[in-house]
C-alpha cells in the first residue's frame, strides 16, 4: 500500500486585470460615441465689432442663432434646440418668455449669413413677444502691422 502524500496548495496572490481592461475599453467606446451628442453648441463665425459686454448680474440670455447654412437654433442654459422654421422660433421664444418675461434675448448670426436671415430671425422673435433684442459680436482683433 502506498501512502498518499498530501501537498499543501498555495494560494495565488495575483489579480486578474483582463476583465477590468475589457470594462475600461467598453466605457471608452461609449464615451467616444456619446461625446458628439452631448456637445450641443452651435458653431457660428460671429462678426467683429466694438461692443459693450453684458452685465455679470443679468440672467443667462436666450440665444437665438442663425448659422452659415441658414438653420435656426435657440439655446437656453447650455442646451441648444434646432428649430425647423421661423414659426417654431417664434413659438419657442413665446413659451420661454411666459416662464420669465424679464429674461434677455440675444441674436447671434454667422458673419457669412445673408443679412435678411438675421432680420427674419429678429422679426420672428418680435412676433413671439420679445421686446428688446441684443446682437452678439466678437471683439475686434488688433491687426499685427
Amino acid at each position: 500500500m502506498q501512502m498518499r502524500t498530501r501537498r499543501k496548495s498555495r494560494t495565488v496572490a495575483e489579480i486578474n486585470v483582463v476583465p477590468y481592461i475589457d470594462v475600461m475599453l467598453v466605457l471608452l467606446v461609449i464615451f467616444i460615441a456619446t461625446a458628439p451628442v452631448v456637445m450641443q453648441g452651435v458653431t457660428v463665425d460671429l462678426p467683429q465689432a466694438e461692443a459693450e459686454a453684458m452685465n455679470e448680474d443679468q440672467q443667462t440670455p436666450i440665444i437665438a442663432t442663425v448659422d452659415r447654412a441658414g438653420q435656426y437654433f435657440i439655446s437656453i442654459d447650455q442646451q441648444s434646440v434646432k428649430m425647423p422654421d421661423l414659426n417654431a422660433v417664434s413659438q419657442y421664444a413665446a413659451d420661454e418668455l411666459r416662464k420669465d418675461p424679464r429674461r434677455p434675448v440675444v441674436v447671434q448670426g454667422d458673419a457669412q449669413v445673408p443679412y435678411d436671415a438675421v432680420i427674419q430671425l429678429m422679426n420672428a422673435l418680435k412676433q413671439g413677444g420679445v421686446q428688446s433684442v441684443g446682437l452678439v459680436t466678437e471683439p475686434l482683433r488688433e491687426s499685427a502691422d
